[in-house]
């Protein structure tokens, strides 16, 4: 049995003992409770059931320029208790930003508990002003899903103004053609760069303009890797005076989807102005140019006269004269055939002689042309030919050439030996001998034709030497045709002049006279 003392002694540690299990199933019950309502990222943190977590929650990005990339990397935790495996993320960037995954470190392999992976963003400036990136990344933990925002400014540049900046850059991002005062067209090219890091294909170019705009495009740009660059060509022609604006629209797969490029240029044009002589040289053609701008015989001329020009090529290329002509005939001007010829090519810097001969066939001035056509620039060529006569020249007059020891009778006899032989002159156009004359009387047989040297007989069938050339003559009821070689002339018949008209014309009028006399 216990005594008193004892009793006395042990009933206060039994009440000590109550008081402690008491006041520890208390803070038990406590605890319990602060633990089934408290927030589950203080469980995590203390090791009792955490998830997946970003270290930031929100990531300052810093200040991008605009059309630059920056490279913004985000860190991430895992709290819980066990391995977590990262799933697809998700990117709900602003209009002022294009953003994409470059690098994915967390999910290469599921996430040790406690351990930190990392996930890079690029995040493009396509427009100034504030930029924002929402995160949403999903994994095998208990809350599924983790977010994080991006945030930052964007800023203009150095020009201080708004622009957007397209996944393809145009060099230069403006075509200003400036003011043009001809109508040559002007090429101008604009070279287009994907500046992302992924391919990009070009699904269509075109140019939105005016029709009067005279604007042209040619292109072969197709599919761009990342950095690289195709060209294309903008040709303006201008149709009608004033400003042609165009806007260049290219239409791609990147994230903007569009790029575009102004286009401008005035076109005013300058006054027209007289054509000179000899046009300016032109790069890759022959230029003819003579060494006379005119052919001048001067006044009082009364015998035949010649001047020789020089035809000069001084471009830097051959030139074939194609024609040489004048621009009237009956007036006593030819052209030598020595010289200067159609079918002829010079080279740059040759030369060859036109030699213009004039026998006057009536007194007064000339005014007169030659047309010389080549293949150069402008085509052709012309120079005036001006000169005064004050007499008539009879070519008739001057020496005939005899060929060997010819005789110098016409048609003596049936043998080539009793004929005339005449040297032809290959300088003289053998039509120009006979202008100024003309038919005067006609009849099947015979005519009378009438020139610088007289009056003539011509009988038909007959051989008649005119302007020193040997002509076989064939009257034909329009006229009278010379022919020598193979040049043929024909003298046309104005029947006006005939004797049957004016014998008729002076009865008409006398009984005219009569009848109104008698009356």
């Amino acid at each position: 049995m216990l005594s008193c003392k004892k009793i006395k002694t042990v009933l206060p540690l039994l009440s000590l003992f109550s008081v402690l299990f008491v006041l520890t199933v208390w803070v038990g019950v406590s605890s319990a409770s602060a633990n089934g309502f408290s927030d589950p990222d203080a469980r995590g943190k203390a090791g009792r059931g955490g998830d997946l977590l970003p270290v930031d929650a929100d990531v300052d990005g810093g200040q991008i320029t605009i059309g630059a990339t920056a490279q913004v990397v985000v860190l991430f935790r895992n709290d819980s208790g066990r391995p977590v495996t990262m799933g697809a993320i998700q990117l709900y960037p602003s209009s002022t930003v294009s953003g994409k995954v470059s690098l994915n470190q967390c999910s290469q392999e599921p996430l040790a508990s406690g351990a930190v992976c990392a996930v890079a963003l690029s995040v493009k400036a396509l427009q100034s002003g504030t930029w924002r990136v929402e995160m949403l990344m999903r994994h095998s933990g208990r809350s599924r899903l983790v977010t994080s925002t991006l945030s930052g400014q964007v800023d203009a540049g150095e020009d201080g103004a708004e622009k957007f900046i397209s996944d393809i850059e145009a060099i230069p991002d403006e075509l200003d053609f400036g003011n043009l005062d001809t109508a040559h067209p002007i090429i101008k090219a604009i070279v287009l760069r994907n500046i992302t890091s992924e391919p990009v294909d070009i699904n269509a170019v075109y140019i939105e303009a005016a029709d009067q705009a005279g604007y042209s495009l040619k292109t072969d740009c197709e599919s761009l890797g990342p950095g690289q660059a195709c060209i294309l060509t903008v040709t303006w022609s201008p149709v009608s005076k004033g400003q042609a604006t165009g806007v260049l629209l290219v239409e791609h797969t990147g994230p903007t989807t569009v790029a575009s490029v102004n286009l401008d240029g005035d076109y005013d044009p300058e006054n027209t102005t007289e054509a000179e002589l000899f046009p300016e040289a032109v790069p890759g053609k022959g230029l003819l140019v003579a060494s006379l701008s005119e052919v001048a015989f001067g006044s009082g001329i009364e015998t035949t006269s010649a001047i020789t020009v020089s035809l000069v090529n001084v471009g830097d290329a051959p030139l074939a004269i194609k024609d040489i002509r004048l621009a009237s005939t009956d007036n006593g001007l030819s052209i030598s055939k020595k010289g200067c010829a159609p079918e002829m090519i010079l080279e740059p810097v040759e030369a060859c002689p036109l030699t213009l001969a004039w026998s006057p066939v009536r007194e007064g001035a000339i005014l007169d042309d030659v047309q010389i056509l080549h293949d150069g620039a402008r085509g052709i060529l012309v120079l005036p030919v001006r000169g005064d006569s004050s007499g008539v020249i009879s070519q008739d007059t001057k020496a005939v050439r005899l060929a060997g020891s010819g005789t110098a009778t016409l048609a003596q006899g049936g043998g080539d030996s009793d004929r005339l032989v005449l040297v032809r002159d290959d300088d003289v156009d053998p039509a120009s001998v006979l202008d100024g004359f003309v038919v005067t009387s006609h009849s099947p047989k015979r005519s009378i034709i009438s020139g610088p040297g007289g009056s003539r007989i011509v009988f038909d069938g007959e051989e008649v030497v005119l302007g020193g050339f040997l002509w076989y003559v064939n009257i034909r009821s329009s006229g009278v045709e010379f022919r020598s070689g193979n040049e043929k002339v024909l003298l046309l018949f104005d029947r006006s002049l005939s004797s049957i008209n004016r014998v008729s014309t002076q009865s008409s009028s006398a009984a005219s006279s009569s009848g109104s006399g008698g009356g």
